[in-house]
């Protein structure tokens, strides 16, 4: 007799502002992505996700694209998961990208464990192996699950007046999945960025190394495509080999493994918080988690 649980049924209430999340444009050899969830500051849910997937691939198919610029429209790059706006699809079932089985029937822990093997760290590893050069233009808020679609880049520009964040501590979880941050920071920073919650100015970030290069505001997409076009113009596969052999030394130090073990523990968080609370994020929602960010701000001035 077989101890699997039984099937479950969830609602797809998810109402989409766009059927565009996405924006896809090539000109000069490089090739633009562009988050396009504005009025949700480029919160991102699984269809966008699954765009992003998509454009990745495409850039990469193409041999006029040498390099990927992702950027998001509007005020923000990305304020990280959709935990809280009407297009949040958690159980909507898309054509996976990985060979994980569809979570939206599963139960228990295995419904949000195979969601974001999926969505979260699996995708966010395939995007880090692109044989292709891939920059984040960062303007404004890059939180949470921002952080993880600027940390698969290989190099991250920003405007003077962005900021970086991960809050997710105050949801009694220790990271986003894609836990990259010892390698981002030195442990010690990271644990501070981690432990407080705090914002983490753009002169911070370029001062630890996380940030390539700063541009006040109106010069960031100017400073973006001038750095993208001058990778351009080196061979393609010196800079696919390039990127392997560096990646290949991050995972020898420990990243891969490192990673998957706190993915983990991320998920042992989510069930401690369901089993105290009957919620996997422990009460947070986004408008909780704002109002937090400005009790802590207020609370520091």
């Amino acid at each position: 007799m077989s101890s699997d649980s039984e099937f479950v049924q969830r609602a797809d209430t998810a109402v989409y502002e766009t059927e565009e999340p996405v924006l896809y444009g090539v000109a000069d050899g490089i090739a633009t992505l562009t988050m396009n969830r504005p009025t949700v500051n480029n919160a991102q849910n699984s269809q966008m996700t699954y765009a992003l997937d998509d454009a990745f691939r495409r850039a990469v198919n193409d041999d006029a694209v040498k390099v990927i610029v992702l950027r998001g429209n509007g005020k923000h790059f990305s304020a990280g998961h959709d935990i809280g706006t009407p297009g949040r699809d958690i159980n909507k079932e898309f054509d996976r990208a990985s060979l994980w089985w569809d979570h939206t029937n599963k139960p228990g822990g295995e419904y949000l464990y195979a969601r974001e093997q999926e969505v979260y760290l699996g995708m966010c590893r395939r995007w880090r192996e692109l044989p292709k050069p891939t920059i984040a233009m960062v303007q404004g808020a890059c939180i949470a699950g921002g952080l993880m679609l600027a940390w698969v880049c290989d190099l991250i520009v920003a405007s003077d007046d962005a900021f970086f964040q991960d809050p997710v501590v105050r949801m009694g979880i220790p990271g986003v999945e894609y836990f990259a941050h010892p390698y981002e920071l030195n442990p010690r920073i990271a644990k501070e960025f981690l432990f407080t919650g705090d914002r983490m100015s753009a002169e911070r970030a370029y001062q630890m190394g996380m940030v390539n290069r700063l541009f006040a505001r109106e010069g960031l997409e100017a400073g973006t495509y001038a750095l993208a076009a001058a990778i351009a113009k080196q061979p393609r596969m010196g800079l696919a080999l390039t990127k392997q052999a560096i990646n290949h030394v991050e995972d020898l130090q420990g990243k891969r493994t490192a990673m998957d073990a706190v993915f983990a523990w991320h998920h042992f968080a989510h069930s401690h918080n369901e089993l105290l609370s009957g919620d996997k994020l422990g009460g947070y929602d986004a408008k909780a988690m704002i109002e937090a960010n400005k009790s802590a701000a207020g609370e520091r001035r």
